[in-house]
Parts: structure tokens; sequence; C-alpha cells
């Protein structure tokens, strides 16, 4: 008897033990991935899905979200390959597949409308896009882990700037090309005013839509005018057009890139012996990241990790930290932990300054641009003097 009243309370604890060890088992966290995976700039987005997924495999290796028992997240991708589908996409990721965050998107204009969505229905957003007006809305659940486009623009031109003239070769006058989109046009302001602030002349100040065929209005304009550098500001199609379309006319001048089009694998293939020398500002460079997560993006992926796909990692890294300090997967909660972001570890780590710390508005304060140049099959860091891995070989 008293056998079996054992054998009895054994089974109960374990059938108890069992059910406390079902009800503490952890779900996935899904987090929403906003891309434009086809169309114009799917080769952008292909570089940030695979940082975005290189990431999540990294934190769910290390032990997922400890805080909530080991959980694992989950990234749930959205195409967006046009800005009139990210509101749509956006909707979709929170009401149907219920994500606790979203992490994206490439374009600025996208990002724009996405995060009318987020905003209305309260899911944090955290984002690479460039445009001011991200951060400038008075928004709350939008997040940018890199610099203003603004910045952007005026680091591009006071860096070389800066470098020319410590070399004896201030330019005296400029020409900016920038599409019309809110990257674009952001960027070409910041551009713009720093040049002004120098006194330096601009000799082309021009704005061309998205997806040009046919660059040699805008390259007539460059030889016509002779500017001392040009600050091509555009995606990569609209770059190879440029910066081939130059070089092909013999017009061999300093071009600095906007990022985008210009700081990815693709370009280089694309132009060949063009590229070699090319300078662009960047969010990141995979000669300043974490050495284990660059080895391991080049062995799996074949390509060195360009800036988008690194400042894409960091922002699921940033996300990732914090669903762990709101040890939940309540997007409200990981709203409010991001805004208490304070991190310089990890995957976070691999951006200028080493550091994430979000702002009021929710702007990252502690990371800068830099400025990278095409070297062979790489991209080297050559400015701020600080932080440059090799020293920029200028045009005599």
């Amino acid at each position: 008897m008293k056998a079996r009243i054992f054998a009895k309370a054994a089974l109960c604890v374990s059938l108890l033990a069992v059910s406390v060890g079902s009800a503490l088992a952890a779900d996935n966290v899904k987090i929403g991935m906003i891309q434009p995976l086809s169309g114009p700039n799917s080769v952008f987005g292909v570089n940030c899905q695979r940082g975005m997924q290189l990431a999540v495999d990294m934190i769910n290796e290390a032990g997922g979200i400890k805080s909530l028992g080991g959980a694992k997240l989950e990234l749930v991708p959205a195409d967006i390959p046009t800005p009139n589908t990210a509101a749509q996409a956006t909707q979709r990721l929170i009401s149907r597949e219920k994500v606790s965050g979203i992490v994206g998107h490439f374009v600025s204009s996208s990002t724009l409308a996405a995060s009318e969505v987020t905003e209305r229905m309260k899911v944090p957003l955290v984002t690479f896009a460039f445009a001011d007006q991200i951060t400038e809305r008075g928004y709350k659940y939008s997040f940018q882990v890199t610099p203003k486009g603004t910045v952007f623009g005026a680091d591009q031109f006071n860096y070389i700037y800066d470098m020319m003239k410590d070399h004896g070769k201030a330019p005296k006058k400029i020409a900016i090309l920038y599409e019309d989109t809110a990257y674009g046009t952001t960027q070409a302001k910041g551009l713009r005013a720093a040049a002004q602030a120098k006194g330096v002349e601009i000799v082309v100040d021009e704005a061309y839509p998205l997806g040009i065929t046919d660059a040699n209005p805008l390259i007539n304009k460059i030889r016509a005018t002779s500017p001392d550098i040009v600050f091509p500001v555009s995606y990569f199609n609209d770059a190879l057009l440029l910066i081939r379309g130059m070089r092909q006319q013999g017009i061999n001048i300093p071009a600095v890139g906007g990022a985008a089009g210009y700081v990815i694998n693709d370009f280089r293939k694309g132009l060949g012996e063009y590229c070699e020398g090319i300078l662009s500002v960047a969010s990141s460079n995979q000669d300043l990241a974490p050495k284990d997560f660059v080895d391991r993006f080049e062995k799996q992926y074949g390509v060195m990790p360009t800036h988008d796909a690194i400042s894409h990692a960091v922002a699921v890294d940033v996300m990732a930290k914090a669903i762990e300090k709101a040890g939940s997967a309540d997007p409200k909660k990981i709203r409010d932990a991001l805004a208490e972001t304070n991190t310089c570890d990890g995957i976070a780590s691999a951006i200028p300054g080493k550091c994430v710390v979000f702002d009021k508005n929710g702007l990252n304060t502690k990371t800068f641009p830099i400025l990278v140049q095409w070297r062979g099959e790489r991209l080297v860091t050559v400015y701020p003097k600080d932080v440059a891995t090799s020293e920029p070989v200028l045009p005599q």
C-alpha cells in the first residue's frame, strides 16, 4: 500500500514538473523585417537580410532571450519593393504575424511610410535609414541607429575637404548630384550647407528622378562646369551609370559617394577598374566591426559585409537587448526599454563610436559617419583619422 501511494505521489510530482516545464517553455519572439527583397533596390535588401539573419543566429546560439527562458528570435520578412507598399506590408506584420518589433527599411521613403503605421499601432521600429524626418516628427516608436542624412551630407563634404586641404588641394568648386527621394534630398541639404559654410562654390546642384537610364545630361553639366569634386548621392543603378559614364568620358575628378550604391560589393563588380580609389561616406565598415561577425559573414556569404548589412545587424542586436531588458514580448514594454538603450558591447559595437544611446527623439547620439575607399576588393576606412585603418589615396 505504501509503495503504491509513493508511486502515485512520484507520478504526480513528475506530471507537475512536466506541466511547470511546459508553462516555462519560451515561445519565439517575432521581429518583423521590412526590406526591398525584390525590385530595383533588392541588392540592398538582400545585404540587409543577411546581416539581420546572422545577428539573429548569433543571438540565438548564445542562449536567446534569457529573461524569457531562452526564447529564440524569429525574423518574419516582408518584401517592400517600393514605398507605396510599405504601409500595408507593415500593418500585416503587426496585425497578422503579431511581431513584437520591426527592423528596417533600407530606403528612407519606405521607412517613413512604415513608421506611420508602427507609430499608430504602437510597435517599435529600429531603422538604419538616413532621412532626418524619421526622428524629427515627435514619434515615440521610431529609433535610428545611424546618423541623420544631413549629418551624412555634411561629413561627406567636410571629410574630403579637410583631407584635400591637408595636402594643399582644398576644393574651390563642387558638383552635387542627387536623386529626388527622401534620402537624396536630405543628404544633399547637408552637403549644400557644409560647402556654403566653407565658402566653396557649388557649380552643379542637380536633382534627378530615381531610376534614370541615361546619365549623359548630368555628366555634360559636370564637363561644362569643371568642378574639383563631384558628390553623387544615389542608389545602385544610378551610381554605376554616373561613375562609369564619367570615367569613360575621361572625367577623372574625385568622386565621393553618398553611401547606398557606392559601398556595396555589386558596385565594385559592376565598375571593375573604375571602382579603384572611389570614396564614399558610410555608416560602418567591416574593418571596424567585431572580427567574429565579419569572419562568419564572409564564410557564410562569400563577400565582405558592407555598411547596410552591419548596421542592420546592429539594429537587430539593439532590439534583442531591449527585449531582454523588458523581459517581455510586449511591444510597449520593448519600446520603453529601447528608449533607455545604452549599449557598447556585442554586435552593437560594430558601428563608429562603438555604442548605441538613443536621445529623446530616438536618434543614436554616439555614432558618426566615416569615409571609406575602395582598394581592390575591399573597402577601407580612411577618415576620421582617429578611427581610420588606412591612409587615403588621393588623386594626383
